[in-house]
């Protein structure tokens, strides 16, 4: 009896003990143990990519969008006195440079790059200064002729030389002129004689903005109807006709062999230094050089605006570069140019 009553208490207190134990347990708070933040993971998501548009191509020389044909400029001198005009062909030149010759007389340099006429002329003899005009397209020039050492100058710029005098291609005299008013020539002939080392793509002479309302001229240029450059015994004047520049000569309209008057998009008056270079014309006629690796002023004349600013030019194979009174780069609209090369010494501009 007293063993069975000693193992109930056991059994009791050990219940007991274990229920206690339990509340024990049930008072203890619950302790929350920190998690990691969440973590976000992005979907890879693919996207397509579509490249950027390519500007469409443009012709170097003057700005314009084409088919641009891998050819050399073609640069060919031409006579502008009276005798000589009306002249064949160079309203398609994309650049003209129109520059003192001896007797205060002017001669032009007309490239030939994005358009090749059948027909130019009349084609005259070399001055110093061409080399260091043309230069920098590393194309073909070509004139009927020039004293010894013109010709070895402007060789040394390393374009090719079509003389006409040497039996250079493409030249021929007509019948309707009287000389030397009579070579005249075939630009694609001249072209086909180019030789292995011409350059094919030649760099922008001048900067062109991508269309005509963006040139520097229209944005910040102040109006203008009449450009007049006055050489010693020549008057180049441009009239503004709403769309165009209109060129006449000895208040003429400059007209060519179709009619046709000249006009260009865009006019560049650069004022030069010119130099005696101790030779002489036929009848005895000092024979000046116009200074190209220089600088000086300039007047840029666009959508009938003109803006002032700066030119400078630091080698004969280097482009002028155009600098307005702001610091910055002048630029052209697409288009043909004229540039006239008016020296200081006895030329005179006037903007009206």
């Amino acid at each position: 009896m007293a063993r069975t009553l000693t193992r109930t208490l056991a059994v009791v207190a050990s219940l007991l003990s274990a229920s206690l134990a339990l509340a024990a347990c049930a008072q203890e708070p619950e302790v929350v143990r920190p998690t990691d933040p969440p973590v976000t993971v992005d979907p890879e998501v693919e996207v397509e990519k579509s490249p950027a548009p390519e500007a469409p191509p443009v012709w170097p020389l003057t700005g314009m969008p084409g088919d641009v044909v891998e050819r050399p400029v073609l640069s060919v001198k031409i006579e502008t006195t009276r005798p000589a005009r009306p002249q064949t062909g160079i309203e398609l030149a994309d650049v003209m440079w129109e520059g003192r010759i001896e007797g205060g007389e002017t001669r032009i340099l007309a490239m030939f790059h994005s358009a090749v006429p059948e027909t130019v002329g009349p084609i005259r003899s070399v001055r110093p200064m061409d080399g260091g005009i043309a230069g920098p397209t590393g194309g073909i020039l070509v004139f009927s002729g020039g004293q010894p050492h013109f010709i070895d100058q402007v060789g040394g710029s390393g374009l090719q030389l079509l003389i006409n005098d040497s039996g250079g291609a493409g030249m021929y005299r007509v019948d309707f002129r009287r000389a030397p008013y009579n070579v005249y020539g075939d630009p694609n002939a001249m072209l086909a004689a180019a030789d292995g080392n011409r350059n094919l793509a030649p760099a922008p002479i001048f900067p062109f903005a991508t269309s005509a309302e963006g040139a520097t001229a229209v944005m910040s240029g102040t109006p203008a109807s009449q450009i007049v450059a006055t050489f010693p015994s020549q008057k180049s004047s441009w009239d503004w006709d709403g769309t165009r520049w209109m060129r006449s000569m000895s208040d003429a309209p400059h007209t060519v062999e179709t009619g046709a008057q000249l006009g260009a998009e865009n006019v560049v008056v650069l004022r030069v230094n010119i130099r005696d270079t101790g030779a002489k014309d036929p009848i005895g006629t000092a024979v000046y050089e116009t200074i190209m690796v220089d600088s000086g002023e300039a007047l840029v004349a666009t959508g009938g605006k003109t803006v002032s600013g700066t030119w400078s030019k630091a080698d004969t194979l280097e482009q002028i570069v155009l600098t307005g009174e702001d610091g910055l780069p002048i630029t052209l609209a697409p288009g043909q140019t004229f540039v006239e090369l008016l020296p200081y010494d006895g030329g005179n501009l006037t903007v009206s």
